[in-house]
């Protein structure tokens, strides 16, 4: 592979979807149709291809389009989960972090630590449970095979120290912190991507602005949302891995959806950042209210657990009451609260967790299991529901396993636990790559190709839009290489410019100016 191209047969292209989707309706039979382009969705893409098995892929939207672009970006080892003697899943969560951080996506997801400072408002009692806690955690790392050098031990802080790793805490009645280490993911649409991408070169047909009308257990109805042009896509076995709208398309699934909501701030508003926080909602023993600095000038604050009641909405509202009650709690621990108007975006995802209850539902989502399900319907259709971001490997691989059961396919184990992603390496050579290290992050060892279109024409090189890092050779690779078909699609998902929406106006014409560039490439 050439320095300044793709890896072969990954690259994701407006020219790519039109041939690709002309033969998925001509009446040929795939072997499987996946709806839904999420992690999960991505995940079962992949899988599916891995083993060999012939691969259509749609979403009514973009990749990433819905839950798997509103996470807090945390790769979770399942501390939380053993919490509610929850063993099974803590350990799944704990496994699936380190094939990601050692093997599949090093160069995506990384250590964060993170800082519980122990003030005033945190008793004794409460700190001597969350480090009880950390060293739980630490158990699932080891019993989950994830080096030392991977993830470090949590460790005790005295008040110097956490202030020195957490500037803007409250120095009054500080006496120390907590210091414990989890997963993080650069960017979780970027995970998507990687995942799609990765799908097509293996032979998966990955097509965007698919809308699946009707689903059975031998295809579906679909309409080309670009177009408006309606037909019908077969397949041996249907996966549906729609998330909160897996309802929507087949019988007997509930879903009782909870809301994630998390505000944006300016990166200038708390300082030098070198560890992200955990701050202990008042009343709760193990929910915690994240600070997570994102390294692009923004910091995230998040995140709540609310049911949501009603329609799902392609994009959920963050309310109010929301974002009052994340400023409290970021209140509770700080020198200086953060002020409404300091808030310049916030956003919010829904978890699409399985109501599995006869009736007895509990009253909070936040107790409900992040267990994840696959089930296959009378007419043998299979939907994969529940779980996390974290999970999506295994998910995607119960779903694969299941509907080549369901449907006769013959399907080779599934290779995906050690299957690196677009982009992956080990990080002796990540870190060897002679690109700026941003770079590295986001893009692996395709970062290299990414810095030569900047180098190649100067005005690729400049910034999207002042004070902040991307850069017009990153939109263009994104028309290029990852699908990316309007403003949307680059701003939203394949950057995240737009989770402020005064970043968004101002970044739109740089992003009109490279889709009428590339348009040329790809008609």
């Amino acid at each position: 592979m050439s320095h300044t191209e793709a890896a072969p047969g990954s690259s994701l292209s407006a020219h790519r979807r039109h041939r690709e989707l002309a033969e998925a309706a001509d009446g040929r039979t795939a072997d499987v149709l996946v709806v839904g382009l999420g992690a999960t969705g991505a995940g079962v893409a992949l899988d599916a291809a891995a083993r060999g098995l012939d691969v259509v892929a749609v979403d009514s939207h973009d990749l990433a389009f819905g839950t798997s672009r509103w996470s807090s970006k945390l790769i979770h080892g399942g501390l939380r989960y053993l919490a509610s003697a929850q063993f099974d899943v803590a350990h799944e969560s704990a496994v699936e972090r380190g094939v990601l951080m050692t093997r599949t996506a090093p160069h995506l997801v990384a250590a964060q630590p993170f800082v519980l400072p122990l003030t005033p408002l945190v008793s004794r009692a409460q700190a001597s449970l969350a480090w009880a806690g950390f060293r739980a955690g630490d158990m699932l790392r080891l019993a989950a095979r994830t080096p030392r050098r991977v993830l470090p031990a949590p460790r005790r802080l005295s008040a110097t120290e956490a202030r020195h790793l957490a500037p803007p805490v409250r120095a009054a009645g500080l006496r120390g912190g907590l210091l414990s280490w989890d997963g993080k993911v650069t960017d979780d649409a970027r995970l998507v991507t990687a995942l799609a991408r990765t799908a097509a070169a293996h032979g998966a047909r990955v097509l965007t602005r698919v809308r699946a009308l009707e689903l059975t257990g031998t295809g579906a109805r679909v309409r080309d949302e670009l177009t408006g042009e309606e037909g019908e896509i077969r397949a041996r076995a249907v996966i549906n891995a729609t998330g909160v709208w897996a309802g929507t398309l087949a019988d007997g699934i509930r879903i009782r959806p909870s809301r994630g909501t998390h505000l944006v701030l300016r990166s200038e508003r708390l300082g030098a950042l070198p560890a992200g926080l955990h701050i202990p909602i008042p009343g709760e023993t193990n929910r915690f209210v994240l600070v997570l600095p994102q390294g692009d000038g923004r910091v995230y604050v998040g995140l709540t657990d609310e049911p949501v009641e009603g329609g799902i909405p392609d994009v959920p509202e963050v309310p109010e009451t929301d974002i009052g009650f994340l400023l409290d709690v970021l209140g509770s621990a700080l020198d200086a609260p953060v002020g409404r108007d300091e808030v310049v975006g916030a956003f919010a995802g829904l978890r699409p967790l399985l109501d599995t209850s006869a009736g007895g539902s509990p009253d909070r989502t936040s107790d409900i299991s992040r267990r994840h399900a696959v089930l296959t319907s009378p007419e043998g259709v299979t939907t994969v529901v529940g779980g996390k971001l974290t999970t999506y490997r295994r998910m995607a691989q119960d779903a694969v396993d299941a509907a080549a059961e369901a449907r006769g396919l013959r399907a080779a184990p599934s290779s995906t636990a050690a299957l690196p992603l677009i982009g992956a390496a080990a990080p002796e050579r990540l870190r060897a790559l002679p690109v700026p290290r941003r770079l590295v992050r986001r893009y692996g060892t395709e970062a290299v190709a990414v810095h030569a279109l900047a180098a190649q024409d100067p005005a690729l090189a400049e910034p999207v839009l002042p004070g902040h890092p991307v850069t017009r050779a990153e939109l263009l690779w994104a028309v290029q290489h990852e699908g990316a078909l309007d403003e949307s699609d680059l701003l939203d998902r394949r950057t995240r410019i737009g989770v402020v929406p005064e970043d968004r106006t101002q970044a739109l014409p740089a992003a009109r100016e490279i889709l009428g560039r590339a348009a040329p490439v790809h008609s």
